[in-house]
């Protein structure tokens, strides 16, 4: 199993590190060096997400959250031809889902309930919202739920809709080569423009807490150098 630094080993934030060759990505002209950070970390799990789900034209996605990774996800579902569907509490960015290919916004999940969503990925993970999701995507077999979110670790699930309904409950971390080649792609063309905010290195621990109270806009890249 490969190691991730950041995951598995330490130094995702040295001023430099060595990795192997095949870990390596060609950046596309056109993408700047914060937009390439923000590929290889939210994009990467962001459309992890979507692969893991096999979301593709046609299908109607919800996304559940609207932040660093719903964003991206919920853009390159509606750029891989599904209509898609934003779950959001924080109404000030309804206009840039909507802007960004949403056919509907709403605050919960479960206001899409007659819609049935093919598939859901839930990016918030605060265990009411993975609950709604396998209550709101469709029955009949193949209605699948993807969980990335970790706002909470514990969930309270009513499995009579996941047996009934045969519905699938998967959980995506990261994603591959190909799903930030994917990203970077969108990026390159302007296709994708996701909200990103840049911070020195030495507002690390300032970022993070911006994380823990739910403060930042968008993703936070962190500057090593100018």
């Amino acid at each position: 199993m490969a190691e991730f630094m950041g995951y598995m080993v330490n130094g995702a934030w040295e001023d430099r590190a060595e990795v192997s060759v095949e870990a390596l990505i060609p950046m596309p002209e056109g993408v700047s060096f914060a937009e390439a950070a923000a590929a290889t970390d939210a994009g990467m799990t962001s459309v992890g997400a979507l692969t893991t789900g096999g979301v593709e034209a046609g299908m109607k996605v919800g996304i559940i959250g609207f932040g660093g990774l719903g964003q991206i996800g919920a853009r390159v579902a509606h750029l891989r031809g599904a209509k898609v569907y934003v779950a959001e509490i924080n109404e000030k960015v309804w206009d840039r889902a909507r802007e960004g290919g949403a056919v509907k916004v709403a605050k919960s999940i479960a206001e899409f309930a007659d819609d049935e969503l093919d598939v859901i990925i839930d990016y918030a993970g605060f265990g009411v919202t993975t609950k709604e999701a396998l209550d709101v995507v469709k029955w009949s077999g193949g209605g699948r739920v993807v969980q990335v979110g970790m706002g909470k670790l514990e969930a309270t699930i009513d499995i009579y809709p996941l047996i009934l309904g045969r519905k699938e409950l998967v959980g995506s971390q990261g994603g591959s080569k190909e799903d930030i080649l994917e990203t970077m792609k969108y990026m390159a063309s302007g296709d994708l423009t996701p909200v990103i905010s840049e911070i020195d290195f030495e507002e690390i621990a300032d970022g993070i807490q911006q994380l823990i109270d739910g403060t930042a806009q968008g993703r936070l890249v962190a500057k090593v150098a100018d």
